[in-house]
């Protein structure tokens, strides 16, 4: 890869990482459990960005499986979360 293309995804990786804080924020203060939701779906999303960003960065292929793992279980965490929200009950 060339210097540039590092260059530019170092500062992306910084920018993904920086917007996990306004999310981290609405974690923890959100007004209702939705916004809490959807706040830790975004904090995932940002994750697996990251971690895509890593595999491009690093050059190893091992690292998009971690990707597609995180990406996996927050779907179903998702799903169970809202389940939840919307009826008081997991299964």
């Amino acid at each position: 890869m060339s210097e540039l293309t590092i260059t530019v995804l170092q500062i992306t990786l910084a920018v993904l990482s920086l917007l996990l804080l306004p999310c981290a924020y609405r974690i923890l203060v959100g007004p209702s459990p939705a916004d809490r939701l959807q706040a830790v779906e975004t904090t995932t999303t940002l994750l697996i960005g990251i971690v895509i960003l890593l595999m491009l960065v690093q050059d190893s292929a091992f690292v998009l499986d971690i990707g597609i793992a995180l990406a996996a279980f927050s779907f179903i965490a998702t799903l169970g979360i809202a389940r939840y929200l919307a009826e008081g009950r997991v299964f």
